[in-house]
């Protein structure tokens, strides 16, 4: 979840560089300049793509899958080891 405080500082700096552009700024250099501080907003978050959580999702899919069957085995063995020992 994106902080409210990191939400509350990019408002901000739109906010003020928008009062301050009003007269002095063409659309497309406050259009630049918004985008430069949404970036600089995105570099300091830890983001990941959508392939790359899509990957890891699948990693831990198959690591889930992997441990509910070494979790029978272990009980299918201690079952195994109690009939054993009585």
């Amino acid at each position: 979840m994106i902080s409210q405080k990191l939400l509350e500082g990019i408002s901000e700096q739109i906010g003020q560089l928008i009062n301050s552009a009003t007269n002095s700024c063409s659309d497309t250099e406050l259009e630049q300049q918004i985008k430069a501080i949404l970036q600089g907003a995105f570099s300091r978050m830890e983001l990941v793509t959508r392939d790359e959580f899509d990957a890891q999702s699948a990693v831990l899919a198959r690591t889930r899958t992997k441990l509910e069957a070494l979790q029978q085995q272990l009980t299918e063995l201690e079952q195994k080891q109690n009939k054993a020992e009585q």
